[in-house]
C-alpha cells in the first residue's frame, strides 16, 4: 500500500511541477490574455451597439455574435495552448537535461510520463475554465438566462483537447524539440475536424469507375475510421441557434466521453512505448 501511495504522490509532485512551469511560459500567458481580451471585448462592443440600436432583433443578433466569437476564441486559443504545452513538456526537460536528474531518483518512466501528462492536463483545464467562465458570464449578462448549454460545450471541448493533447504528447516523446510535435499537433487538430470530408470523398469515389479515384476513396474511408472525429465534440451551431439553457441535442454525452477517453488512452500508450524505448 505504501508503494502505491508513493507512486501517486510522486506522480502528483511531477504534475504540480509541470503545471507551475507551464503556467510561467510567456506564450501560454499571451494566449490566455488574448482570449480574455477577445471575449471581454466582444461583450463591450455589442453592449455599446445595443445602446445605439436597442431593438429586440438587434439585441438577439448581438447575443449570437458574442456566442460566435466566444466559441471561436475558446476553440482557437484553447487548442493552441493545448498543442504548445503538450508538445513542450517532455522535449524541454530532455533539452535542459532535467529528465536525467528526475529519472536518476526512484522514479519510473511510466510515473514520470504520467506526471508530465497530468500536469499538461491541469494547465489545459485551468485555461479552459477561465475562458469558459468569462464566456458564461458574458452570455448571462447579455441574455439574463443561465447558459447551461455552455457548460456542456466546455466539457465536450475538453475531451476534444484531450485527444489532441494525447497524440501531440506522443509525438513530443519521440522528438528532441517542441517544433515538430507542435506542427504534428496542428495537423492532428485540422485532420480531426475534416474527417467528415473524408467520408464524403469515399462516398463520391465509390460512384466512379476510375481506379485512382477508387483507391483514393479506400484511403479516405480507412482514414475516416482511424482518425478521431473532433467535430463530434462541437456544439457551436447549437450554442448560436438554441436557447442558452437548452440541453444538448442529437448527441450521447456518455458515448462521446468514452470515445474521447479511448483515443486519449491510445495516444498516451503510444507515448509510453516511444518514451520507454528512448535512450536517456
Amino acid at each position: 500500500m505504501s508503494e502505491v501511495a508513493s507512486f501517486f504522490r510522486g506522480t502528483w509532485t511531477i504534475a504540480l511541477y509541470t503545471w507551475r512551469e507551464g503556467m510561467r511560459k510567456k506564450i501560454i500567458v499571451a494566449f490566455l490574455i488574448l482570449s480574455i481580451l477577445s471575449i471581454v471585448g466582444s461583450f463591450f462592443l455589442t453592449a455599446f451597439l445595443s445602446q445605439t440600436t436597442g431593438s429586440g432583433m438587434e439585441v438577439d443578433m448581438q447575443a449570437k455574435q458574442i456566442k460566435d466569437i466566444g466559441v471561436a476564441v475558446i476553440s482557437i486559443f484553447g487548442v493552441l495552448i493545448t498543442i504548445f504545452i503538450s508538445a513542450s513538456v517532455v522535449p524541454n526537460e530532455v533539452e535542459n537535461k532535467v529528465v536525467y536528474t528526475v529519472l536518476s531518483k526512484p522514479v519510473r518512466r511510466f510515473q514520470y510520463l504520467l506526471g508530465k501528462f497530468t500536469g499538461a492536463q491541469l494547465i489545459i483545464i485551468l485555461n479552459l475554465v477561465i475562458m469558459g467562465g468569462l464566456f458564461f458570464i458574458a452570455v448571462y449578462m447579455k441574455e439574463n438566462i443561465m447558459p447551461t448549454l455552455l457548460l456542456w460545450s466546455v466539457l465536450l471541448t475538453y475531451f476534444e483537447f484531450l485527444i489532441v493533447s494525447a497524440f501531440t504528447f506522443a509525438l513530443s516523446c519521440a522528438a528532441t524539440s517542441a517544433v515538430l510535435p507542435t506542427i504534428g499537433g496542428l495537423f492532428i487538430y485540422v485532420t480531426g475536424n475534416l474527417t467528415e470530408y473524408l467520408k464524403d470523398v469515399s462516398e463520391r469515389a465509390g460512384q466512379t469507375e476510375l481506379w485512382l479515384d477508387k483507391m483514393t476513396g479506400q484511403i479516405s474511408k480507412a482514414l475516416f475510421y482511424i482518425l478521431p472525429n473532433l467535430q463530434n465534440f462541437s456544439l457551436r451551431h447549437q450554442i448560436i441557434h438554441l436557447a442558452p439553457n437548452d440541453p444538448p441535442r442529437d448527441i450521447l454525452l456518455p458515448n462521446l466521453i468514452v470515445y474521447g477517453l479511448s483515443f486519449a488512452l491510445a495516444g498516451y500508450l503510444i507515448s509510453y512505448v516511444v518514451f520507454f524505448r528512448k535512450e536517456l
